[in-house]
């Protein structure tokens, strides 16, 4: 189901509503099976794929805290090859058949290359790795075995965020689960307001952006420098409104019944470095690499190749997370090598909080442009369908430098593209909800019935799927 459809108009109420109505000893049951019928009606058999992860890992986690000693990392082992398994079979198998079939051709060899329909289940990275931190911190003794099997389900199956994460770790959301939420009528406003946010960064801005983007990577040797700088800077807006806007619409959810889930962005595009912004873009992504790659690998304090290794171990893997194409691995080791790159400079920059105050907000606001048009760059690489289209793209800029622009923007475009910018810097220190609740009533009301007019009147014609619906 998508939160931006009339379903989930019906669907969220009476969730929510019938939460608080119900004792909170059946509360997991009423959840479970919402969050099933949410999950199924995108496509009811995958179902059965998500209920395979969820008895892979229910099993060893609690197999994990019985036994020590090499059996215990046995275990672990075979759970996360297990549950990662599933994961290659549906994500990745057609990329490594096609991969070796090229490659036996250039050897030389005879390997057919059969064609594999195998369609990836909506949301089947996240759920993966939320499995696999829970067995994780099970075997480092962080949390204890959940035996409730109808909870630790509602753990992976938790609907605000069942497709598109963010990926939550079982100290935060197991613990929720358990505990009894009173209704609280702030928790409810909160979380109107988060949902309300987030459906005006998808529909109005995120959506209106992807009409142009489509238009510009559809074909984009036919268009002049200037289209395709347009399509970069928006691109990079409305990868950021859709996946924020998802992001949250369902910690408004959660919000709404009470619990609190993680935030996965902090107004990244105000980082002044790359390792900045991965601390501020898709965090609970970022997080979950740093804790159970990036320091296992043995984190910074190692040696120069070593670190090196680790850190391009860790972007690459992000990026083959992300999707099975060379796009998103040489996506991952571009941010790697930029990121590797800046990191002499960073005890250099921390100066500049010695400098004088108009100095010191020039070279922040500096580094903030130059680090925004980076990752403008590199988002080429993310969005391109293939290689060849990336090429395309970057000698078009250099080949058709004209100022004319025969696809032309609307104005609302631009106008709610610059508010929600304009929030995104007020927003630097707080989260709408609560920012929102510390503005003078008037001002409230008048943010609700902008945005509420715009989802209205400005959403995007065109049905646009949460882009990391794909992942």
């Amino acid at each position: 189901m998508l939160f931006n459809s009339i379903p989930f108009l019906i669907f969220f109420p009476v969730v929510t509503l019938f939460f608080y109505a119900i004792p909170h000893r059946i509360r997991w049951l009423w959840l479970l099976a919402a969050s099933c019928f949410f999950y199924m009606f995108f496509v009811p058999q995958y179902i059965l794929i998500l209920l395979i992860t969820i008895l892979i890992d229910y099993v060893a986690g609690i197999y994990i805290e019985k036994t020590t000693g090499k059996k215990r990392k046995a275990l672990l082992v075979m759970s996360i090859i297990s549950t990662c398994l599933v994961l290659l079979i549906f994500k990745y198998l057609g990329f490594l058949n096609q991969n070796l079939s090229l490659l036996s051709q250039y050897l030389g060899f005879n390997y057919p290359n059969r064609t594999l329909n195998i369609i990836l289940p909506i949301g089947l990275s996240f759920h993966t790795f939320q499995s696999l931190s829970y067995v994780i911190e099970v075997y480092r003794g962080n949390q204890k075995a959940e035996r409730h099997f109808g909870i630790y389900s509602l753990y992976v199956m938790f609907y605000p965020q069942l497709v598109t994460g963010p990926i939550e770790r079982p100290q935060n959301l197991l613990r929720q689960l358990r505990e009894q939420q009173y209704f609280k009528l702030d928790n409810l406003i909160k979380g109107l307001r988060l949902i309300l946010f987030g459906l005006f960064a998808k529909m109005v801005i995120a959506d209106n952006l992807g009409v142009y983007v489509d238009n510009v990577y559809a074909d984009p040797g036919s268009h002049n420098s200037w289209s395709i700088l347009t399509a970069l800077f928006f691109y990079s807006f409305q990868i950021y409104c859709d996946f924020f806007g998802y992001s949250t619409v369902a910690v408004g959810c959660a919000k709404a019944m009470g619990y609190s889930i993680t935030d996965n962005f902090r107004t990244p595009y105000l980082a002044q470095n790359i390792g900045e912004f991965w601390h501020r873009w898709h965090i609970s992504l970022s997080t979950w690499f740093r804790d159970y790659v990036y320091f296992p690998l043995g984190g910074s304090r190692v040696k120069t190749m070593r670190l090196i290794f680790n850190v391009m171990v860790v972007f690459m893997l992000s990026g083959f997370w992300h999707g099975a194409n060379w796009t998103f691995v040489c996506w991952g080791a571009a941010y790697g090598i930029v990121y590797l790159i800046e990191r002499p400079f960073h005890k250099f920059l921390s100066t500049v909080e010695k400098c004088s105050t108009l100095l010191r907000i020039a070279l922040r606001s500096l580094s903030v442009i130059k680090n925004f048009i980076l990752i403008t760059a590199i988002w080429v690489l993310f969005r391109a369908p293939d290689l060849s289209h990336i090429k395309t793209i970057f000698t078009s800029i250099a080949a058709n430098f004209t100022l004319t622009d025969h696809f032309s923007v609307k104005t609302n475009v631009w106008l709610f593209l610059g508010l929600f910018i304009l929030l995104d810097i007020l927003l630097r220190k707080s989260r709408f909800d609560n920012w929102c609740s510390r503005r003078h009533p008037i001002v409230r009301w008048c943010i609700y019935v902008v945005m509420f007019f715009a989802i209205i009147v400005f959403a995007s014609v065109n049905s646009f799927p949460f882009i990391y619906f794909q992942f």
